[in-house]
């Protein structure tokens, strides 16, 4: 119960600082303030071999990435743009975003649209690494969205699942 409550916690706050934040106004110190220090910094250069990689992209952009995972649900990508303000905030963790994740993709454009999964599991026998992002599926169902990736860490496949499928509540401990 008390991982739950940090968890809506973690929620309300992130509305909050969300709500305090408005694009083409607030800098990077103003995100940094309501956020802290982000998990990664993604560069211009970085960002533009995603798909519509959009703001991330442009000259002397860069792309603050902060991660909820693995206890929470989203994971967030602040762009800040060549001014020095915040050009988009994306939670990125959607169908819409899961969906441009293709086989061939490298590990690292994966990691770049996603950012830090919530779990890394390899299978060395199958010679294949999977990694796990929580989500919730509109409107409430909470999901695990897997990437398996090969040996040179190419995308091989994707799934999702319910969650309470891995991880049914009331179950046997």
């Amino acid at each position: 119960m008390g991982l739950l409550s940090l968890v809506l916690g973690l929620l309300g706050c992130d509305s909050q600082r969300i709500a305090e934040l408005e694009e083409g106004v607030s800098t990077e110190a103003d995100v940094r303030a309501r956020f802290g220090e982000p998990e990664k910094i993604w560069e211009a250069a970085d960002m533009a071999s995603l798909p519509l990689p959009g703001a991330a992209a442009a000259a002397g952009a860069r792309t603050l990435e902060y991660n909820r995972q693995p206890q929470g649900q989203v994971n967030y990508m602040i762009t800040i743009g060549p001014d020095g303000k915040m050009s988009a905030l994306r939670q990125v963790l959607n169908p819409q975003n899961f969906a441009k994740v293709l086989p061939g993709m490298s590990m690292e454009q994966v990691r770049k649209m996603l950012g830090k999964p919530m779990k890394i599991t390899p299978y060395a026998q199958k010679q294949e690494t999977h990694y796990d992002w929580r989500y919730l599926s509109p409107p409430s169902t909470a999901r695990i969205f897997t990437v398996v990736f090969d040996p040179d860490w190419r995308v091989t496949a994707t799934m999702s699942v319910d969650e309470e499928s891995i991880s049914p509540k009331g179950g046997n401990r």
